[in-house]
């Protein structure tokens, strides 16, 4: 007998979903989608994020003003004349990404978006299909090696922006997410950037059982997730030259409007050597 449930389930299983989605469980690009506004989520997505925002009634606005970092950051390299971008854990497109913002001014600008999420995937390389200077490739960040041989639409003798916004806190301790960081800048040349965003606890009452509950939600989705003190967010900028106002909460770095405070650092540096 077809309960309601799977009614609902049939009708959400498009075509820009591949078969091998089981939409059914929650993933955190979905996840952040759904924060962000957009469409392509499910059910069990939304009740994910929504059992989230109970916990952490900031979650929707802290992925709103991480967004709006990413674009600021995309503005601020290529203002200082960066025309590559890759973007790891890119999530699924929304409107305003990084191809968008960094194609304004010159079509030719190059994006590659990364993420191990077949929606997101999917989804990007639809909306790119006409679009020859921008791709999405299907693969994990925490293997560069893989990522870099399929990034073959940028040309690494030339300075690349590299951009891992809220993907970070993602790669657990035991993954060494400074090697990861660090295999990546060695294969650009000075010039190239990092552009960085990590969640945090700093701040946060640590007798709060808020934070364990919202950990507890993201196991569920196979994705942990990390949170890092600022000191641990700044030693991803080992070697770089940080640029103003350096590693802040998100909503200070650069803001076009005042924002409340959210649990995020952000920061971007260039490679000098």
């Amino acid at each position: 007998m077809w309960r309601r449930g799977n009614i609902s389930r049939v009708m959400e299983q498009l075509n820009w979903v591949p078969s091998s989605v089981d939409v059914t469980k929650p993933s955190v690009a979905r996840m952040y989608d759904y924060f962000l506004g957009g469409s392509h989520n499910f059910e069990a997505d939304r009740a994910a994020a929504k059992a989230v925002e109970q916990f952490a009634p900031g979650a929707a606005t802290g992925a709103q003003s991480n967004r709006s970092f990413l674009r600021r950051a995309v503005r601020t390299l290529r203002a200082a004349g960066v025309s590559q971008f890759l973007d790891l854990g890119s999530g699924i497109p929304t409107v305003g990404n990084v191809h968008e913002i960094a194609q304004q001014d010159d079509p030719t600008a190059r994006v590659v978006y990364v993420d191990f999420e077949p929606v997101a995937v999917s989804h990007a390389n639809l909306l790119l299909a006409e679009n020859d200077y921008a791709c999405a490739i299907q693969a994990d960040l925490r293997s560069p090696s893989t990522v870099l041989t399929q990034s073959n639409l940028l040309d690494f003798t030339k300075p690349v922006g590299v951009l891992m916004v809220a993907a970070l806190h993602f790669v657990p301790d035991s993954d060494d997410p400074y090697s990861v960081v660090e295999t990546y800048l060695d294969a650009c040349v000075p010039g190239s950037y990092l552009v960085l965003s990590h969640g945090t606890m700093d701040g946060y009452d640590p007798e709060d059982n808020g934070a364990d509950q919202v950990s507890a939600i993201y196991k569920r989705t196979g994705n942990p997730v990390t949170p890092r003190t600022h000191a641990e967010v700044s030693r991803f900028f080992t070697g770089l030259s940080l640029i103003e106002p350096g590693v802040v909460p998100v909503n200070e770095w650069r803001p076009d409007a005042d924002a409340d405070f959210v649990g995020i650092y952000a920061g971007v540096a260039r490679k000098d050597s």
